[in-house]
């Protein structure tokens, strides 16, 4: 089991910018590939961002590509979502996941993360 406890969500201008973090326990987080997903009222959940294990690739959804950047350190257990440029689109909850790794491939669906957490709200204003 891999427990997850997302932090960092808020109230923000557009344009402006907010960090969210991801702590994990439980087994080892190193083994696991991380991602982001969102969702805001009335749709469904959405692919954000996602890191392979070791932090060597990569993978951002075209909508916040140039925007955001995922990130993660293994020595601390938690992985980071470093979000500028908001924009009122972005509003959602925020949710992130873990995946054990498959074929060096970072996936994007949902329905491949094994553990989640609890999720983090996002808010931007116009």
């Amino acid at each position: 089991q891999v427990q997850l406890v997302e932090s960092g969500g808020g109230l923000v201008q557009a344009g402006g910018s907010l960090r969210l973090s991801c702590a994990a326990s439980g087994r080892t987080f190193v083994g696991y590939d991380m991602g982001w997903f969102r969702q805001a009222p009335g749709k469904e959940r959405e692919f954000v961002a996602a890191i392979s294990w070791s932090g060597g690739r990569t993978r951002y959804a075209k909508s916040v590509s140039g925007r955001f950047t995922i990130s993660r350190d293994n020595a601390k257990n938690t992985v980071y979502l470093q979000m500028n440029s908001l924009k009122p689109e972005d509003t959602a909850v925020y949710s992130c996941a873990a995946a054990t790794p498959s074929r060096g491939v970072v996936t994007t669906l949902g329905r491949e993360y094994d553990y989640w957490g609890q999720g983090t709200q996002v808010t931007v204003s116009s």
